[in-house]
């Protein structure tokens, strides 16, 4: 077998595995393994990183949102207008009640908040994870860290490991490698070099926004902006946003990212459920108290918001109503890729078959938040990814049954 010009010693010969290999140990690869080992495949998952499912945990370390309970055409809804065929069949399979049967078969309660957002009852992600990794073990699934996948060599993978280069040989291969963010949780979207031509440009997608903010706005650094709603193109956002030192930050803004990537004006309704000429009405004439008192008296604005409307609407107009509705927010522009909570873009499902099999590598699946869609938080995220895990392992376990 030629070998490729790499420096170091020369690679081994592959070594053929008995079943399958996942390559990724976040959610979506974990949930292929799962498949895979339930029906009795043996499986190697293999991970970049000292231990799995990084970002999985830092993402429940102030409660581990895993999916929203709601009905099934609201949910997806949230994917957005153009919901990829193969990713509609994934949530019709696996989709909100699937996942709450899930995390209870392994021993781990959830509840409903008042918005439906659905957590462990245990509330962070550390006891699910266990609890799941210990039943990957049970079903004999062997997990492989500190092994980063660095491309293909003819018809095998190959690895960088701390024991030097490995060359695996699979009858099927499910590749869940992440998004671009989060790199220190691996996440780096390294791997797209690999699909020349296949992987739409990532952008960064549950993202803040940088905004350069007067000195008066520093003594408001870390507070919530509440009853607000935030607007960009078609779409309005009731949720929590905080000011930050750097800008704006917080799930209000986040099922605004496709339209503010692109460029669509943001405004800020500062009190959503009044109309403007209710609010024309409470303001009344406000005779010698400084306008400050008057906004606070008559409306109850103060704190961020009151500074928000200083910060935007000067020179404010005689009439503040309109602005009080619709008030222009400036800002630079979303933060860095690898700051957002998530990305847009990736392995176009184009690549693939509605089994999420790649075209031009029979046997080798793809999963997870490397394909090419977006959601806002919410629990819409995680459900997704382990939705086509879940969807590529059946299709690995189909491939292995041929």
């Amino acid at each position: 077998m030629p070998q490729p010009d790499l420096p170091g010693p020369p690679l081994p010969e592959p070594f053929d595995l008995p079943g399958a290999l996942v390559v990724g140990a976040g959610p979506a690869g974990l949930a292929a393994a799962e498949v895979l080992s339930g029906a009795g495949r043996p499986v190697l998952v293999a991970d970049a990183m000292p231990s799995p499912a990084r970002k999985f945990l830092m993402a429940g370390k102030s409660g581990l949102n895993l999916t929203k309970d709601e009905a099934r055409g609201a949910f997806h809804a949230a994917y957005g207008p153009d919901l990829p065929p193969a990713l509609r069949a994934a949530l019709d399979a696996f989709g909100p009640e699937e996942v709450m049967g899930w995390a209870r078969g392994l021993g781990q309660e959830v509840f409903a908040g008042s918005t439906g957002r659905v957590f462990p009852v245990a509330w962070k992600a550390s006891p699910l994870l266990r609890a799941w990794l210990a039943r990957l073990e049970a079903q004999g699934a062997t997990l492989r860290t500190r092994w980063r996948w660095t491309g293909w060599e003819d018809d095998a993978l190959r690895f960088a490991t701390p024991e030097g280069p490995r060359l695996l040989r699979a009858r099927a291969t499910v590749l869940a490698l992440g998004g671009a963010s989060w790199r220190r949780l691996g996440s780096d979207g390294a791997w797209a070099a690999l699909f020349p031509g296949q992987v739409a440009p990532f952008a960064p997608s549950n993202m803040g926004l940088l905004v350069r903010w007067s000195p008066h706005m520093a003594r408001h650094f870390g507070e919530p902006v509440k009853g607000a709603a935030w607007s960009a193109g078609p779409l309005a956002s009731r949720g929590e946003v905080v000011v930050s030192g750097r800008g704006l930050e917080g799930g209000g803004l986040y099922p605004l990212s496709r339209p503010l990537r692109e460029g669509a004006p943001l405004t800020l309704d500062l009190f959503p459920d009044l109309a403007e000429e209710t609010l024309r009405g409470r303001l009344g004439q406000r005779g010698r108290e400084s306008l400050a008192n008057h906004l606070r008296k008559r409306l109850g604005l103060d704190g961020a918001r009151a500074a928000l409307l200083q910060e935007w609407g000067r020179p404010l107009p005689p009439d503040l109503a309109p602005l009080l509705k619709r008030l222009p927010v400036r800002h630079d522009g979303p933060r860095p890729l690898d700051e957002a909570i998530s990305t847009a873009g990736g392995l176009r499902f184009g690549a693939l078959t509605d089994g999420l099999m790649l075209h031009d590598r029979p046997g080798t699946f793809a999963a997870g938040e490397m394909l090419d869609w977006e959601a806002p938080t919410g629990g819409y995220l995680l459900t997704a990814c382990m939705a086509l895990g879940r969807r590529a392992g059946q299709g690995a376990s189909a491939w292995l049954a041929r």
